[in-house]
């Protein structure tokens, strides 16, 4: 994987937001971790960081990320996410520029450089197609697409596969090795499964899995949509 990263497509984020900490979060991370084995599928896991210790310790296949990280060098800076703190907790990567943590191009640009220099792979949120392009331009691993109106509605339409397939061939037009998640609004294994058969290699969810009547079988559910989606456009073997 580009910058000797290891993630293929099909992949999921599951994003606790601070919906869920310590041993809740950890006993939805460990079902997640069943569930990478069980239908080949990575799952990564964004927790508060003072949760990201306890997960790593604990679980063998999700990707555990960084809710955020700022670019700074060890030193002064209360209240920052220091990178090689991250690191050091066993983190492989960092979200950024969260519809709810908005950055500066100059700071995701600062940022990912950070990542770079201390091994971390980094997944930047975009919320237009025009803005994809800019950041792919910094080169981070991952590029997670989703409008906030979507965020917001809490429930995605039928997905487009000519605005997809459009976004991705933009951002791969800039750099075909980032790899591109388009999400919003993702509730249902139904909305997972559209999606990916509408060419994402990958999606995400927080509220459909976290505020569900039960998170675990919500979950399973997506992970079996995207593994059958997946499959049908890329049969194994094949």
């Amino acid at each position: 994987m580009y910058k000797g990263m290891s993630i293929r497509p099909p992949f999921f984020e599951l994003g606790p937001k601070a919906y869920l900490y310590g041993r809740q979060l950890l006993e939805l991370a460990l079902f997640a971790d069943e569930l990478c084995e069980k239908y080949d599928v990575r799952i990564i896991f964004t927790p508060q960081c003072v949760d990201i210790p306890l997960l790593v310790k604990e679980t063998k296949h999700i990707l555990v990320f960084a809710q955020h990280m700022d670019p700074l060098p060890i030193g002064r800076g209360i209240g920052s996410v220091l990178p090689e703190a991250i690191k050091e907790a066993g983190a492989v990567g960092t979200l950024l520029n969260h519809v709810e943590k908005k950055l500066t191009m100059a700071e995701i640009e600062r940022t990912i450089q950070r990542a770079d220099e201390v091994g971390l792979m980094t997944m930047v949120c975009a919320d237009t197609a025009e803005e994809a392009v800019e950041i792919a331009k910094m080169s981070p691993n991952i590029l997670l697409v989703e409008s906030p109106s979507m965020i917001e509605a809490g429930k995605r339409e039928i997905a487009d596969p000519q605005e997809i397939e459009n976004i991705n061939r933009l951002i791969w037009q800039v750099n075909p090795e980032i790899l591109v998640l388009h999400g919003g609004g993702i509730s249902s294994g139904e909305d997972v499964y559209n999606i990916i058969k509408c060419g994402a290699q990958a999606t995400g969810s927080t509220s459909g899995v976290i505020l569900a009547a039960n998170p675990k079988a919500k979950l399973e559910e997506m992970i079996q949509a995207m593994r059958k989606a997946w499959d049908e456009i890329h049969p194994r073997g094949a």
